[in-house]
């Protein structure tokens, strides 16, 4: 395998991941992304390279960076998207999910 379709399978291994964590089948993805579900097989199998347009689109709808779909890092936006979130949640939901944080912290 070239060093290129390990990285273009990497990228696939995120997508498919982040879908499936979201509920969201091939075809979900691909109406969100406003690309072809045909698209979203290709990309999560490694099959294909995607144009910056709908790498936008795709990591839009995961709700994640697009550092994070190409290189697994997670960034800034990353971490500001989860704090959307959290702002969502009522004070005693915080202090739950700032116990999970300090126990995967001790982990």
């Amino acid at each position: 395998m070239t060093e290129q379709e390990l990285f273009l399978s990497e990228i696939g291994k995120r997508i498919e991941e982040r879908r499936k964590k979201l509920g969201l089948t091939q075809e979900g993805l691909a109406e969100k992304s406003n690309v072809t579900t045909q698209f979203v097989s290709y990309a999560e199998s490694g099959k294909r390279a995607m144009r910056p347009e709908n790498l936008l689109h795709v990591a839009n709808a995961l709700g994640v960076s697009t550092d994070y779909i190409l290189t697994g890092d997670i960034i800034d936006k990353d971490l500001l998207l989860i704090s959307d979130k959290l702002r969502q949640l009522t004070p005693s939901q915080v202090r739950i999910i700032e116990s999970i944080i300090d126990e995967c912290i001790k982990l």
